[in-house]
């Protein structure tokens, strides 16, 4: 019998997203990247709260988060583990977001929901990474994509 050591996975809180995300409010749309298992895969977690300023206007009286804010908050997620695990020595000078592919909004986000942003990494090449994106309220699929972004070092 062979005994199999478990992978002790990462996590970064707020305080550690900001240096890997050139991101700020009202545009950081990840709180906390838990089960982080190196570039491969993570989980980002997004608090949704109705003092957020898109739901001044999306919409009056019935707040909905804009499903391209989901994706952005799916990109953010894999873009700051791509970051942590390619910094080394060195920062990357920026992170572009290249393409959202088979993108499906499955239901509402709305104020008081917890989103998990499930980001599996379908492969990577050179400065290229590309991640299948599951975001999950209660465990339920709330949106879907495939999203790629370049790595640019400086």
């Amino acid at each position: 019998m062979t005994e199999t050591t478990p992978t002790t996975l990462e996590s970064v809180d707020i305080g550690k997203l900001l240096t890997l995300l050139p991101h700020r409010y009202p545009f950081l749309l990840v709180d906390r990247i838990i089960e982080i298992d190196h570039d491969n895969s993570a989980i980002g977690i997004k608090n949704v709260t109705v003092n957020e300023p898109h739901f001044t206007g999306h919409f009056p009286g019935q707040p909905v988060m804009p499903g391209v804010l989901v994706i952005e908050a799916m990109a953010q997620t894999a873009g700051a583990i791509c970051v942590l695990n390619t910094m080394g020595n060195s920062r990357p000078k920026v992170v572009y977001f290249m393409t959202i592919d088979e993108c499906r909004f499955r239901k509402p986000v709305t104020p008081g929901d917890q989103v998990r942003l499930h980001m599996t990494k379908i492969k990577n090449r050179r400065n290229m990474w590309w991640y299948k994106g599951e975001a999950k309220v209660d465990g339920v699929i709330v949106a879907e994509a495939t999203v790629s972004a370049m790595v640019v070092m400086e």
